[in-house]
């Protein structure tokens, strides 16, 4: 068995009737709508923000129809964060296939993207609940909030460890946390098991993202996306900016406020990914990824003895983020 397998061992069958809702909520009559629905279902990931959802509901109370809509919502508003992204960062690749803008066109995309929206908004009002509907609108603002925060960033002639992670804590972070909490909440948990699954979400998400940039320096995965590709969207993501500030270089920091300009050459973002692995941006990067995730782990310490099962699974959840390959 997978280690993805034994995560969701503890709630296999709320994860199969999940899977039923969310295809429902995707059928159209509409042609042009149901076939950028369809592609957008077919490359669904692996449902990591519906599993936390559902593990955290497990782990406090029981999953119920009110966690299953929640977790619907929340996969329905990452899935239309995704696609309006890419409308943002000109991509033209999500998880090695086609994106929805470079499928049909920008406007078209964002359309869906406002569908999907709607839906996740729907199914948080169908939780039944106040708390989770305004969780879920505060995240879409938070969402947008942190991708108006690194464009504001562009222009910035500093770098800085603390806006890098201002802005992975509003663009992923705070996705897991809302879905750690939801969880906790509508499964009856009472006010610790809600604090300290937004905190265990949090950190999640903060590993998750760290994973994620990490990713761009190796040529080796079939990300969908070349190597140095952040730079050329003119993102400077931890390693390089542990580097700059590390080693003072003049001339790679100017070659970095190039790369956020959008005006670095193929060559100069190549030798600033090189001169990031000679720093040891990268090694500093899993370091802190390493750490953030052992301090999720520590905060499950409280559920152990309730319930050790879903508790591991939620553990291997977190190693998991870390140590996966894509």
């Amino acid at each position: 068995m997978d280690k993805l397998s034994e995560i969701r061992r503890p709630i296999e069958q709320e994860l199969q009737v999940y899977r039923t809702m969310f295809e429902e909520t995707l059928r159209t009559q509409n042609p042009l709508l149901d076939m950028a629905l369809r592609h957008v279902a077919s490359r669904q990931g692996k449902v990591m923000r519906p599993i936390l959802v559902l593990l955290a509901a497990k782990l406090t109370g029981a999953v119920n129809e009110q966690v299953l809509h929640a977790a619907v919502a929340m996969e329905l508003l990452h899935t239309a964060s995704l696609v309006h992204d890419d409308v943002v960062d000109e991509s033209n690749r999500r998880r090695g296939q086609k994106s929805l803008n470079a499928l049909l066109d920008n406007k078209a995309a964002v359309l869906v993207g406002d569908f999907l929206l709607s839906k996740a908004l729907y199914h948080s009002a169908l939780t039944g609940s106040q708390q989770v509907v305004t969780w879920v609108a505060e995240l879409g603002q938070t969402l947008s909030d942190g991708e108006l925060h690194q464009l504001a960033n562009l222009d910035k002639t500093v770098v800085s460890e603390e806006d890098y992670f201002e802005v992975i804590s509003k663009k992923t972070a705070a996705m897991f946390e809302t879905c750690a909490r939801a969880g906790a909440f509508l499964s009856g948990g009472g006010v610790e098991d809600i604090t300290q699954m937004g905190r265990f979400g949090l950190q999640v998400g903060l590993c998750f993202q760290l994973r994620d940039d990490l990713f761009d320096y190796d040529d080796q995965l079939d990300t969908g996306k070349p190597s140095g590709n952040d730079m050329r969207e003119g993102k400077l993501t931890l390693p390089v900016i542990h580097a700059l500030l590390q080693s003072g270089n003049a001339e790679m920091m100017n070659i970095a406020l190039r790369v956020r300009r959008g005006e670095a050459t193929d060559d100069e973002i190549a030798r600033l990914v090189n001169f990031t692995l000679d720093e040891g941006g990268l090694l500093f990067a899993e370091q802190k990824m390493f750490s953030i995730g052992e301090g999720a782990v520590s905060l499950l310490d409280y559920k152990q003895d309730k319930d050790p099962v879903v508790a591991e699974s939620l553990s291997q959840y977190v190693h998991f983020v870390v140590g996966r390959s894509l």
